[in-house]
């Protein structure tokens, strides 16, 4: 429905533009876009009034979309004081002053449709004429901020407000930039200030507001908004907003008055209902939310989210809960969560043929529904794993999407496991792993050579918590990882997100550059410090996930780190190998086969083994064999391991039960060569050879 509008703003065509936008807005009156494209519209067809209105129109829809503010700054361009300033450039150089407001407006006019490269031409021409026009800064530094360049933004912008402080202009863009960059507090000061010149200015008190939430205060967010719940005009988005913002606060008693009025305007939008369940659960109102939702369900019994939420106010397996089922059901008989919730119930009752009756009714009326195919599979490899493996390749055999395919497959290499078919198991998983080799990370360079290891320095006083966990691919390390964090420990896991710190501990040429000289030990350490605190992390006090481990880092961490424990998941070597190809690994490594991926454990476990047997530096080895699938098990061996207490993991954060210890003995035909190359490494570890 937008198309036609962006492409008639690209042309120029202000009335084609206008007439779509106008039918847009009349199909959709609360989509937040529609009436931002009026506004555009409008803009470009001159009516600047009627294009603010829209444009506010549109931050009443959606009050957090910073986007909204940031055009609705491009609108206050004050189109005769651009023209006054204009005139006196003009009075200098003899040019014409029509030329650069409307440059100015037309560039503002590209940014607001993300046409960047238009902006920036634009921009550049307003420049010829007045390079040194704060507005040319401020649509410069929009441009920037839009291609992510916010430094250089900031820059461009708070130079050309020191030239002109009281300019309204500037001072929006300044207060966006502020903003892009994260200086909350800077941002907000730059709004309130233009707050304090239109203290009417609906927009503007609502991103005061959101610079406050953003700033841990909802309670004066919500302060600053009450204003605007007076007036005859208040919206229903208005009123959730600063339900929510008292919600945040703890001040439920407020919250309450307000959410309970948006759910009455506006019961089926699904974000008037979910604040409102929490004010509901925090104030234990579960009668009243019956009563209520009761209601609206007289209203609109076909109303999903609805019957969601009522069925949050029963004990599950409750007769309550089947009553709620029942009549879901009645007034939606073939919807499919309304048979989820159902076969759920059926299953909390250990009604289990009943559960999969209704298993199979949803998988008739969504072929290839992926809970219920999962379910209906996971029945047949308990009683019939040859009809599990037959079920998975029918519905490979109609998916249409690789990556579902993929999954698929993977899980087909499990029901040939189960199935006792393990040369297909073991061929189906290497081949999966093959097929991505080149998205995956190379294996870590392993140290070979004899290195000579400083003394074991002693222990600082006092000394930090430092705890180096590892584990290789197939141990599940995961699982003390899970522990930790549900125990409330110090554990960074961003080696393996978005931003990992920027430290040796990450680099692939850290091994190497030990080895060879080129890293100076005591550094590599010192850079490790350094880039604690951007992690977060000011005390020292650290259990730092590694993505890999290699023994020459000892050469730094005994004399420069002597504080530090290195915490190591080890489960039979051959379990490892078999676990690695049937589930991968925390760190997707490339597996290019299961030779090679022997090959490198083998290496890397002979590390392991080594700092083992002649006590290399403090450490833990935690054999996760037999308790992996345990929580309370895996809690006390980290428990007994640190002499600490440790809370226990719940069971569904461990996720799907792995492989039993000694399963490896089932591939011992398929993958035998790869088990010779680990069996040396599994003897020192202290496993059977068979």
């Amino acid at each position: 429905m937008h198309e036609p509008i962006i492409d008639a703003l690209r042309r120029g065509a202000a009335p084609e533009a206008l007439a779509a936008a106008r039918e847009a807005v009349a199909a959709q009156p609360q989509d937040a876009n529609s009436h931002r494209l009026l506004a555009a519209a409008l803009r470009l067809g001159g009516e600047r009034e009627a294009a603010l209105s829209a444009i506010d129109q549109a931050i009443a829809l959606a009050p957090e979309d910073s986007d909204l503010h940031l055009e609705r700054a491009g609108l206050l361009l004050h189109e005769r004081q651009l023209d006054e300033a204009q005139a006196a450039l003009a009075r200098a150089t003899g040019l014409d002053p029509n030329q650069f407001p409307a440059y100015i407006i037309q560039g503002h006019l590209a940014l607001g449709r993300g046409d960047l490269e238009e902006a920036a031409r634009l921009a550049r021409t307003a420049s010829r004429i007045a390079p040194e026009h704060p507005h040319v800064a401020a649509l410069e530094g929009g441009v920037a901020m839009r291609r992510g360049d916010v430094d250089r933004a900031l820059s461009l912008i708070s130079t050309a407000a020191e030239r002109a402080p009281n300019d309204p202009q500037l001072r929006h863009s300044l207060g966006f930039a502020y903003l892009a960059k994260g200086h909350f507090a800077f941002a907000e000061q730059a709004f309130r200030r233009l707050l304090e010149q239109d203290p009417t200015s609906r927009p503007l008190r609502v991103l005061v507001a959101d610079l406050l939430r953003r700033q841990g205060r909802p309670g004066e967010a919500a302060d600053e908004l009450a204003p605007l719940l007076e007036g005859a005009d208040t919206t229903v988005p208005m009123q959730r907003l600063v339900g929510e913002l008292e919600l945040q606060a703890g001040r439920n008693d407020r919250a309450l008055a307000l959410l309970r009025q948006t759910f009455a305007a506006q019961p089926l939008d699904r974000r008037n209902v979910l604040p409102l369940l929490e004010a509901w659960r925090r104030e234990n109102l579960f009668d009243e939310a019956r009563t209520t939702l009761d209601a609206a369900l007289e209203e609109h019994p076909e109303a999903a989210d609805l019957w969601r939420a009522r069925l949050l106010f029963e004990e599950f397996a409750s007769d309550a809960a089947r009553e709620v089922i029942e009549r879901w059901r009645a007034a939606m008989p073939d919807f499919v969560p309304a048979l989820e919730a159902q076969g759920t119930l059926h299953d909390r009752l250990g009604q289990a043929d009943e559960a999969e009756a209704i298993t199979r009714r949803i998988t008739e009326l969504q072929p290839g529904h992926t809970q219920a195919e999962l379910r209906l599979i996971d029945g047949l490899l308990k009683r019939d794993p040859d009809a599990a493996v037959e079920r998975v390749e029918s519905l490979l055999a109609q998916a249409p999407d690789p990556n579902v395919k993929r999954s698929l497959r993977q899980l087909l290499g499990r029901c040939f496991d189960i199935a006792g078919q393990p040369d297909a198991a073991a061929a189906t998983w290497a081949e999966l792993h093959a097929e991505v080799v080149d998205q995956r990370l190379p294996l870590p360079e392993i140290s070979t050579a004899a290195l000579r290891l400083p003394d074991l320095a002693p222990l600082p006083d006092p000394a930090s918590a430092v705890l180096l966990l590892w584990g290789a691919p197939g141990s599940l390390v995961e699982r003390l990882a899970i522990t930790f964090q549900h125990a409330g420990a110090p554990l960074r896991a961003d080696r393996f997100g978005a931003q990992p710190p920027n430290d040796p501990m990450q680099r692939y040429t850290t091994v190497p550059g030990l080895v060879d000289g080129s890293l100076d030990p005591a550094y590599m350490v010192e850079l490790w410090r350094a880039a604690l605190p951007s992690r977060g992390i000011n005390d020292g006090n650290v259990f730092d996930w590694l993505l890999w481990w290699d023994n020459a880092l000892l050469t730094g961490l005994r004399a420069h780190l002597p504080e530090a424990v290195a915490m190591i998941a080890v489960r039979d070597p051959r379990d490892m190998l078999v676990d690695w190809l049937a589930f991968g690994s925390p760190v997707p490594f490339a597996l290019s086969s299961p030779e090679a991926g022997a090959r490198w454990l083998a290496a890397t476990l002979s590390q392991i083994a080594d700092l083992h047997e002649q006590d290399l530096f403090p450490h833990r080895l935690i054999k996760l064999d037999d308790i992996a699938n345990d929580p309370t098990a895996v809690a006390q061996a980290v428990a007994d391991a640190l002499q600490i207490r440790v809370a226990v993991a719940p069971q569904q954060a461990f996720g799907p039960a792995h492989l039993d210890p000694g399963h490896w003995r089932h591939f011992r035909d398929a993958l035998g060569d790869a088990f010779d190359l680990l069996t040396p490494v599994a003897r020192r570890l202290g496993y059977p050879a068979e």
